[in-house]
């Protein structure tokens, strides 16, 4: 197996906050392959942006070995690397943020030029790639605007062509997409989405929003109190949360929070009981609830329903209302586990009541 491009090994970060420890985060160990679009997920205060500001040392590890493109940036508590080594690799290394941070004085050309300042190129070719990289990201028209005449997805636009001015091999991604609006949303994450694809580059995504996971990674980590909890595949996770938080993500949407807002859920009847239903692409074209009632005369009520296509493998996701007695919930719930249908009770309802 080839050395993956981002190698973070039992790493610890500890902060003292007057006399209080803080363990942001603990034994964390996190391989990403060239090419990969990995998501990193959690609420806030889980740790994700400081686990992956060790990436490029911005936060230096406080236990851990952190190994990038085959060079060993930290091990045994020290820098491996020289102060100046260290400014020439994050060169490699491309981050956004939620925030732009832009040049508000200077023009959107400008804005990229000033990431080439240390290139090797002349003026004239610094000039050529930086309207290179506008055009990479549908702004090349907008070369002369200044910040303040572009919306916030087209500033962030910016931002993403000037973390690409230095050809990185990884993009690193820390909420970038948490000030914009959904339709920006969209079209930032299509954008990181379709630079993974035609250039190779390595994406590190960090969100609170399973939903931008969703649309473009294909592998996913997810992070709470400074561990990752669950990792893998993303439809592998999807399908077949092992743990409370990954079913309240994966279950969380956006669109499934709205509908659900809508329903008195917290006066179910005492034969009645709240289930998601996440099954994949096999299992898509089946009607699984009229099967349910045909085999076993289970009265199943969809609250709602949807059907994504995660890693380019169409994956179903319903919450129903199960009625019947306890032997026959107990029934049906087998039934669609027999059916490769993944069954989560719905006990805690916090994620749409808040």
């Amino acid at each position: 197996m080839a050395q993956p491009i981002i190698d973070l090994n039992n790493i610890s970060v500890t902060f003292k906050q007057g006399k209080e420890v803080v363990h942001a985060v603990q034994n964390v160990n996190l391989q990403i392959e060239q090419g990969d679009v990995y998501g990193i997920v959690g609420y806030s205060g889980a740790g994700k942006s400081t686990l992956v500001r060790t990436i490029n040392l911005l936060q230096k590890p406080s236990e851990g070995t952190v190994t990038i493109d085959g060079d060993v940036f930290f091990k045994d508590h020290q820098q491996q690397v020289s102060k100046k080594d260290l400014q020439t690799k994050r060169r490699n290394i491309g981050m956004i943020f939620q925030h732009f941070n832009l040049l508000n004085e200077t023009s959107v050309i400008e804005n990229v030029l000033f990431a080439l300042k240390h290139s090797d190129l002349d003026e004239d070719a610094q000039e050529k790639k930086a309207l290179e990289l506008l055009d990479l990201v549908g702004l090349k028209d907008k070369a002369d605007f200044y910040p303040v005449q572009l919306s916030g997805g087209e500033q962030q636009r910016v931002s993403i062509a000037r973390a690409l001015a230095n050809d990185p091999k990884i993009l690193i991604s820390d909420e970038a997409t948490s000030a914009l609006d959904p339709q920006n949303t969209n079209q930032i994450l299509d954008l990181l989405k379709k630079l993974n694809r035609e250039t190779g580059l390595t994406v590190v995504l960090i969100t609170h929003e399973m939903d931008a996971v969703k649309r473009v990674a294909n592998k996913i980590a997810v992070m709470e109190h400074g561990h990752i909890i669950e990792k893998g595949n993303l439809q592998e996770v999807f399908l077949r949360p092992k743990q409370e938080l990954t079913r309240q993500f994966v279950g969380g949407s956006l669109a499934a929070v709205d509908t659900l807002k809508a329903f008195d859920l917290d006066h179910l009847q005492d034969d009645e009981e709240l289930f998601q239903l996440v099954y994949n692409g096999n299992n898509v074209t089946q009607s699984i609830i009229v099967e349910l009632y045909k085999q076993l005369n289970v009265e199943a009520s969809i609250l709602y329903g949807n059907v994504e296509v995660l890693s380019e493998q169409p994956v179903g996701t319903l919450f129903v209302i199960v009625k019947g007695e306890e032997k026959q919930r107990q029934a049906a719930v087998k039934f669609l586990n027999d059916n490769n249908v993944t069954v989560t009770k719905i006990d805690d309802r916090r994620i749409w009541n808040e």
